[in-house]
Parts: C-alpha cells; structure tokens; sequence
C-alpha cells in the first residue's frame, strides 16, 4: 500500500514537472512576442521589472513571471547592458532574453574622411545626435589630457574611418578610440619606414603624411608627392605647399591665396618657414602615412597641378615654370 502511494505521487510529480517544462518550452521558447520590428532603450540604473515594463509599454507582451524566471537564471538582473535594442519581428522570449544577456544593442555610425581638419571633425561630433555630448569649444584644451595624448593641439592625430557606436557613448570615448586606432597605425609604419626619411619621429611623419593627403586625391601620386617635400627637406628649400598656407590663414581664407598672402609670416606659411609645419594639419589616411615613410627615388623637386587632379613634375625650376604656364598660366 505504501509502496502504491510513493509510486504514485512520483507520477504526479513527474508530471507537473512535464507540464512546467512544457509550458516553460512554449512560452519561452516557441511562442512569438514581437509583432514587428521594435526599438527598446535600457538606461543606466533600470531593473528588470523596468525592462519587462519597457517591453509592454511598446506592445511585446512578455510574461512577467516566466521571463523573471528565465532572466534570473541567466543571471541578466545583474548584467544589463545599457543602450538601444532592436527586437526583430517574430522574436520569442528566449531570444530577446539571449539579445540582452549577449548586450546586442544596436549600432550607430560616424565617418570621418580623409583629409578633414579636427575643425570639420569635431563639428560633425557635435552635430550626430545619438552621441553623449560632454565636451565644449572652451573644454577642448582638456581633451589631450582626457584622451592621453601628449601632444598640446588635436590636429591631424585622430584616424579617419567609419566608427560605429552604441548610442549615447560619449565624444570623449569616440575620440579617443581615434586617436588611439591613429596611433596604432603610426607606430607600425614607422617601424617599416625607410631608414633615409629625414624625418626624426612619428609625429614629424604625421606633419608630413598630412600635406600629403592635401596635395592629391590620386592615390598613386602620394609617393611622388612624398619624394618632392623629402628631397627638399634634405636640401634645406622651402617646402612652399599651398595647403599649409591655407590652414594658416583659417578663417580668412575665402576659397583664393594671394601673393601677400605668400608672404604673410604664419607657422604654417612653409614659403616663409623653414621645414614642416608646428602641427599636421588634417588627418592623413593610411597611405598617405606610408607614402611620407617610403617617399618616390626620383628627382623632382617641384610639381603643379595639371587642372585635372593630377601634378606634373619636374627637377628643375626651368621645367616648372614651363608647366605652370602651360597648365595654370
């Protein structure tokens, strides 16, 4: 009798528990809760009761004590991950679940070109509206400390590319993510470079790297371009590049250089200075720092612009001035 009553609520229990599970599996697992593509926003300081309460306020209608007990499980009531989520159409329980705990949140993009100036940079920081906006114009001469640099002036040491991002990660933290991909790329081609640069460091390389990129849009022109300005440093001429002369004159510059312009005394006016510029100025690609690092064997020493994207060079002041008037005169 005993016997028949033990084996029975054994059954019973085996039972419920088939039952639970069976529930469990189709609440959590199987049953569909997003109807259609939905955005959710966890912020710093939200719970999991926050969490299931965002999800019914935007119509994915999660069992409160099902999902709690899931999420315990998985341990998300202590790794919420703040940021944006997005739950495609379809999605059950168990997904959206596995999305939080992995921190899946949705990506955001900036793009910093070529050749942009930190000016230009920075604007865009201020203008993408899903970034934490911390710093100020007048905080900006903290920024080198707050992304440990060295260096006293922003230009020119931040990497041009595409960054993705989670939303609301902060100015600060995207930049130095910049500067620090910069830096990366710096050390490894200065380790590669040519051993008769005359050039004594990276930073140097990166003055360099950026006049470079100004120069040319023609990838295949850097090298050339490179081996001009190294030829010249070496002699001890005059650098005389138009876009160093432009970055000087900032905000007086008006699409137009003219002869006093030549002459104006700027550290940057290289018709004026000798060698490189105080500071890059703009953010040299990738191939622009390799071609600073592994300038063109040639023997040029002055090129012009032909008017269609590409220079003409020559290695003496006779043949320049023949191109000049034949492609800008």
């Amino acid at each position: 009798m005993f016997r028949s009553i033990v084996a029975f609520t054994l059954l019973m229990v085996l039972g419920l528990v088939s039952i639970w599970a069976g529930m469990h599996y189709h609440i959590i697992e199987k049953k569909p809760i997003v109807i259609g593509e939905t955005v959710i926003e966890i912020k710093k300081g939200d719970t999991l009761e926050t969490v299931i309460k965002t999800l019914r306020n935007q119509r994915v209608m999660v069992n409160r004590f099902w999902f709690k007990l899931f999420a315990y499980r998985k341990q998300l009531d202590r790794t919420l991950k703040v940021g944006e989520y997005v739950l495609t159409k379809g999605a059950t329980a168990a997904d959206v679940l596995q999305q939080l705990t992995e921190g899946r949140t949705r990506q955001y993009s900036i793009t910093f070109p070529e050749g942009w100036t930190f000016k230009q940079m920075f604007q865009a920081i201020k203008d993408n509206p899903n970034l934490q906006h911390t710093l100020s114009d007048k905080e900006l001469k903290d920024l080198m400390a707050k992304i440990g640099s060295d260096k006293n002036h922003p230009e020119g040491l931040f990497f041009p590319d595409t960054y993705f991002f989670e939303k609301n990660t902060s100015d600060v933290d995207l930049l130095k993510r910049a500067h620090d991909r910069m830096q990366a790329v710096l050390r490894e081609e200065w380790r590669k470079r040519d051993r008769n640069v005359p050039l004594d460091d990276p930073y140097q390389a990166l003055i360099l790297a950026s006049i470079v990129e100004k120069e040319t849009g023609a990838g295949e022109e850097r090298r050339q371009i490179a081996g001009v300005f190294a030829r010249r440093l070496k002699k001890g001429m005059l650098l005389q590049t138009d876009p160093t002369v432009i970055y000087g004159m900032g905000d007086d510059y008006h699409g137009d250089i003219r002869h006093k312009d030549l002459r104006e005394p700027t550290p940057y006016n290289t018709y004026v200075i000798e060698g490189l510029p105080p500071t890059p100025i703009a953010m040299p690609g990738k191939q622009s720092i390799a071609a600073a690092l592994h300038p063109d064997d040639g023997d040029a020493l002055f090129f012009v612009a032909r008017g269609n994207g590409r220079h003409a060079f020559s290695a003496t002041l006779a043949e320049h001035e023949k191109y000049v008037d034949r492609y800008q005169r």
